[in-house]
């Protein structure tokens, strides 16, 4: 039996606007409704669930950023466009904003727009709202208890941690140039026996107010060295981890990693630990003298969601970080966004200046891949690449790809 077309609700107050993407769409094999009425619209994506929305910014009775907002609050699975004929900043920072809410924004699109750019939109994998390190789909029910009703609380993480339930996801990292792969960054994942699959982002905020997250730290580095260390211990491949700022980062800490190192017959250059900019500049004198020690140990640093924050840049060239990445939400808008591109420039022309190599995360098609080879980005990571694996997938994929 065929599975049934995806559905497409369009919300606009141009009927001429709202004929045209239809056609496209039909066209495109899609099921389409048309709306100019918000309360319409609502009701819609409630009783017919439709999988796409584009959903216009100027509206007469609810603006576009209002109703993004509502969506976010019902936590809408859909693929959204947004699109509009006010100015292509404006249209950028509402996509932004909506990305920052949850949702699936697959792209913006200004009026009036060619039907290509529409037709691509339709097939193109969500570009901001599912990030690099986002989680499995759920199963439907979970959502709701994941992510809306049920709050998760301290003695769930710590049942979790008893019970064996958190694990490590990869992800590849490859370089621009060549596409070989140069490391994994591994991501955290939790396995709820009722709950489900539930994202780092409704778990790692507790962890870190109630004092847990060391120990979910300490888990990572167990099962993520050990399988690292079997699989690619005599290579030049790189392991990176994120630290949280909340963790205890001190010489016993360093001392305790270098010594699950030497354990695990993995020497500290294989590790790169990720700071986020905020985390980093919480207490830069602090910071410089630690990261320094690390550094001096061998291990890697890298600046994690790089200009995402507000830091004083004088401050940041002082910390010794060995790489820059760029965060996702520039480079997953990239190839739509003028000002994202630029972005990403400033930041890879800024570790090109200080010699520091440079990442982009959130690598969703291969124009993206390109332009981060044009402008001499070292290394990638995104759903274009490989999405997050568990250990034997990400061995398989890795002997696979490049043996």
């Amino acid at each position: 039996m065929s599975s049934s077309p995806s559905r497409l609700l369009i919300l606009d107050d141009d009927p001429s606007v709202g004929q045209t993407i239809e056609l496209i769409a039909k066209a495109a094999g899609l099921e389409t409704r048309f709306t100019s009425s918000p309360d319409t619209f609502f009701r819609l994506v409630d009783e017919w669930q439709p999988d796409h929305l584009a959903i216009d910014l100027v509206m007469p009775d609810m603006d576009g950023v209002e109703v993004l907002a509502r969506l976010a609050k019902r936590a809408c699975p859909a693929r959204i466009i947004v699109t509009s004929g006010v100015d292509h900043r404006v249209l950028d920072a509402a996509g932004r904003s909506a990305t920052e809410r949850g949702l699936n924004i697959v792209g913006v699109l200004p009026k009036p727009f060619m039907p290509s750019a529409l037709r691509r939109m339709f097939a193109t994998p969500s570009v901001s709202g599912v990030s690099s390190d986002a989680p499995a789909p759920r199963q439907p029910g979970q959502a709701m208890a994941a992510g809306g009703n049920y709050l998760i609380q301290p003695h769930d993480i710590q049942a979790g941690l008893d019970g064996n339930q958190f694990f490590p996801v990869y992800q590849p990292k490859i370089s621009c140039f060549s596409g070989q792969l140069v490391g994994f960054e591994a991501l955290m994942r939790w396995r709820h026996p009722q709950l489900g699959m539930v994202p780092p982002d409704k778990f790692i905020g507790c962890a870190k107010n109630s004092g847990l997250i060391d120990a979910l730290t300490r888990r990572m580095f167990d099962l993520s060295l050990e399988w690292f260390a079997q699989h690619y211990g005599s290579t030049s491949v790189r392991l990176a981890i994120n630290i949280s700022a909340r963790s205890r980062l001190d010489d016993v800490f360093v001392e305790d990693i270098i010594g699950r190192c030497r354990k695990c017959g993995l020497v500290p250059g294989q590790l790169i630990f990720e700071l986020t900019e905020t985390s980093a500049m919480e207490d830069p004198v602090a910071s410089l003298d630690l990261l320094t020690r690390m550094r001096m140990k061998g291990i890697h640093l890298s600046i994690d969601d790089l200009g995402t924050g507000f830091s004083s840049l004088l401050q940041l060239v002082r910390l010794p970080f060995s790489e820059l990445k760029v965060d996702k939400s520039f480079v997953i808008t990239a190839s739509q966004s003028s000002e994202s591109r630029q972005v990403v420039q400033a930041i890879v022309g800024l570790g090109q200046s200080l010699g520091i190599q440079s990442t982009a995360e959130g690598v969703e098609d291969h124009e993206t891949l390109q332009f981060l080879r044009d402008i001499g980005c070292n290394f990638a990571q995104g759903f274009h690449i490989a999405r997050p694996m568990p250990a034997d997938e990400a061995s398989r994929w890795s002997h696979f790809s490049f043996d």
